[in-house]
């Protein structure tokens, strides 16, 4: 063994208990720390030719790159729809990388069923039934690609094709129809071969409103002729948190042949609090469903889950044909169900926070991420030069300038904003306006953060 390796190794609790005390004191600092760094990272080392080991790359780090990172992970960091990590989804993904475990299969480790185990927790959790299957992937954008993929086989199931030995090109033109499509879906559309021009934007509800229109999507589908298609729907809208109805997109399946798949990334979450529950009823319905984790379950990055109702479909798309990793059986190991074969154990750190906080801990979170994005909401509309774009419905405050919003003038606000420290909030264009959305997702957040934005956005207008 290498020298430093050995010294390492005969080390190992100092350097994790090094490792720890650095990451005690960021974290307990994180609610001060500058929200966003904008200004230069350092130049690039060379290749270490020996290498300092364990203390000597902490110490590095410490020291050079550190100081960069942002505080995306804390409680005023209000762009894109960011969460942080609880205390017990840290200790999970710590141990997560301790134990190393390659949840590819079940042979050989437990890691596995803890991820079945998982899965169905948090299927519980959303509503859906004993037929909707699941996996952990990266993010809503594998997710949805999962999805989408599952979706693409069904199509060839209903025009006689077998996709995953044919490819994509023997089903000929695929229509893919969504009110307000978030843009992972024409990303999915591209992967997969269906094509991003063949997605088909269907009307969505006047008034302000990013839900699709139900009769629209029926004469949309009608005007297909029976031909088979993908409806994708929304269980949160990224701009203004809005919800198509899901039960009335499901029943439409009554008379027209099409997959449903929902996205419901962090609107999904809805399902936690009896109050806005009503929002996602119908998500049963849905063929396959999206959620992101590392946005409103609070765990660290990347986790997602994926749901459908046809895993026979899923395997056939995803298995893995060689003899050292065995053939799929009837509760098919993991790497014949998503793209990776090779797969970390993404469900202890979600593990980990269901067992500490339970149903009741993580609805909390939720239940005050929508109170205190309506705070923000009312305040702003008292600040000079600010007005509201959408109502507030769940979690996201979009806004933007009162007069003349040019994406310039919208752009110089975000960045001076963004320069205090204090808050981060991402640029969006919404009905044509160039705005900015404050999405509140994260653990931490409390009413004096959103004093402390309010603040923020206030002296920002002055200058």
């Amino acid at each position: 063994m290498h020298r430093t390796l050995a010294d390492d190794l005969s080390r190992l609790p100092e350097l994790l208990q090094s490792a720890r005390d650095l990451a005690a004191r960021e974290a307990t600092g994180l609610a001060e720390r500058t929200v966003v760094r904008f200004d230069e990272a350092p130049g690039r080392d060379p290749l270490p030719a020996e290498g300092s080991g364990g203390q000597g790359a902490l110490a590095r780090f410490a020291e050079r790159w550190a100081p960069g990172f942002s505080g995306s992970a804390g409680p005023r960091y209000l762009g894109f729809v960011t969460g942080g990590a609880t205390p017990a989804s840290v200790a999970g993904d710590w141990l997560t990388s301790a134990y190393d475990q390659n949840v590819s299969g079940s042979g050989g480790s437990w890691a596995a069923a803890l991820e079945r185990e998982t899965v169905v927790w948090l299927r519980e959790l959303f509503g859906l039934g004993e037929e909707h299957s699941g996996a952990f992937v990266t993010g809503a954008t594998v997710s949805n690609t999962v999805g989408l993929a599952v979706a693409r086989e069904w199509l060839g199931e209903r025009l006689g094709v077998d996709v995953s030995r044919e490819g994509a090109a023997a089903l000929g033109p695929v229509d893919v129809l969504s009110g307000s499509p978030h843009s992972s879906i024409t990303k999915a559309m591209s992967v997969l071969g269906i094509g991003r021009d063949r997605l088909r934007r269907v009307p969505v509800l006047p008034g302000n409103r990013e839900a699709v229109d139900v009769p629209a999507l029926e004469d949309a589908l009608a005007a297909l002729e029976g031909r088979p298609a993908i409806v994708v729907a929304n269980a949160g809208t990224v701009n203004t948190v809005d919800f198509d109805d899901l039960r009335a997109v499901a029943a439409l399946k009554e008379r027209y042949d099409f997959w449903l798949h929902v996205d419901a990334a962090f609107g999904g979450f809805a399902a936690l609090s009896p109050a806005y529950a009503h929002l996602v009823d119908g998500l049963d319905a849905a063929d396959s469903v999206c959620v992101d984790l590392h946005k409103w379950l609070n765990v660290p990055y990347d986790a997602a889950v994926q749901f459908t109702r046809r895993r026979d479909l899923q395997v056939r798309v995803f298995h893995n044909a060689s003899p050292y990793l065995g053939l799929p059986t009837g509760d098919p190991d993991f790497l014949h169900l998503t793209p990776e074969n090779s797969r970390r154990l993404r469900a202890l750190p979600a593990w980990f926070s269901l067992v500490a906080y339970g149903r009741a801990g993580h609805r909390e979170i939720v239940e005050r991420n929508i109170a205190l994005a309506g705070r923000l909401g009312e305040h702003l509309t008292a600040l000079d030069g600010l007005r509201l774009l959408a109502p507030v419905r769940l979690n996201v405050v979009c806004f933007t300038l009162a007069e003349n919003p040019t994406e310039e003038r919208v752009d110089a606000l975000a960045r001076t904003v963004a320069s205090s420290g204090e808050t981060f909030l991402t640029p969006t264009v919404y009905g044509g306006v160039p705005a900015l959305r404050a999405a509140f997702s994260n653990w931490r957040t409390s009413e004096a953060d959103v004093e402390r934005v309010l603040t923020a956005l206030a002296a920002a207008r002055v200058r």
